[in-house]
């Protein structure tokens, strides 16, 4: 058994640990509430956005597939994905949920996939597993910008456009509460008519307004497909960081409760070992008094 001093060791260590564990709680929290409102406030922009695609598609004379390239489907030879990650660790199993994600899915592809990673976990990952990486961008923040991630939206619609890859996915962690945060895998390109729906809990639900357009509904597209991209992929990156700071403070919270629990145990653990001292230390007292006693 060790003995108190060297108990007493492990309890200033653990102690110093805790401490550590509620401050990075405390920030985790507070950049937590931050992003989560950043989240919140993009959604009108992003339901009044599809608002007006969904009236696009559904206006268009002719096909959907020929209206703009973004919504053309093709033979599929090779697969994009936009791989989100945290660029830090210590929160909890996010970023093996989301690696395990990627991988999943690019195993069970019949064709090529290649990689963007948006964070270095993401990246190190992908690279240690030795699978082709298209791209990289690290370090953006704990609250990122649409200007922060232009030159993925910028990357990613080139590469679509001039056929380097045929379809794009999004692999990123979907904010639910603070508790919950599930790992999400989204097609972006080609884009489906089918995903400007309007949410049936929105007010505007089933009161779309009528829109005319000019010059014609082709024009119009062109320019606000990019921008559906643009604001898929911020959109994505809001979310991301708000679960990884919800995922950092559940983490470190439940990581100061160990270390309570810890404290505890080898608070228990120090008293038995002084009490076996004490003990043993009036044993050899009345040991040597018997032994006066006899002589």
């Amino acid at each position: 058994m060790p003995n108190t001093r060297q108990i007493k060791q492990r309890m200033n260590s653990v102690s110093n640990t805790s401490r550590i564990t509620s401050a990075m709680e405390l920030i985790a929290g507070a950049k937590m509430r931050r992003a989560q409102q950043r989240v919140v406030e993009s959604r009108p922009y992003s339901a009044k956005l599809l608002e007006v695609l969904t009236d696009l598609t559904s206006s268009g004379s002719s096909g959907a597939d020929d209206l703009h390239p973004f919504l053309e489907k093709r033979e599929v030879k090779k697969t994009l994905v936009i791989h989100f990650t945290p660029d830090r660790g210590l929160c909890g199993g996010l970023n093996s949920n989301l690696n395990k994600k990627a991988l999943e899915f690019a195993t069970n592809e019949v064709n090529p996939v290649s990689f963007f990673n948006v964070g270095k976990k993401g990246r190190d990952f992908i690279s240690r597993r030795e699978l082709e990486i298209m791209g990289e961008q690290i370090d953006n923040g704990d609250f990122p910008t649409p200007e922060d991630l232009g030159n993925v939206s910028s990357k990613v619609m080139e590469d679509y456009i001039d056929g380097s890859v045929d379809r794009v996915f999004i692999v990123y962690a979907k904010f639910v509460n603070t508790a919950v945060q599930t790992p999400e895998l989204r097609q972006l390109l080609p884009i489906e008519p089918s995903q400007f729906t309007v949410d049936s809990d929105t007010e505007d639900a089933g009161n779309i307004a009528s829109y005319e357009y000019e010059p014609d509904v082709e024009s119009v597209l062109g320019s606000l497909l990019p921008r559906y991209v643009e604001m898929q992929i911020y959109q994505a990156a809001l979310e991301n960081a708000a679960s990884e700071q919800s995922a950092r403070m559940v983490a470190m919270r439940q990581a100061t409760d160990a270390a309570g629990e810890m404290i505890e145990d080898l608070n228990l653990e120090y008293n038995k070992a002084r009490q076996e001292t004490i003990t043993s230390e009036l044993l050899d007292l009345v040991g040597g008094v018997a032994a006066l006693e006899n002589e």
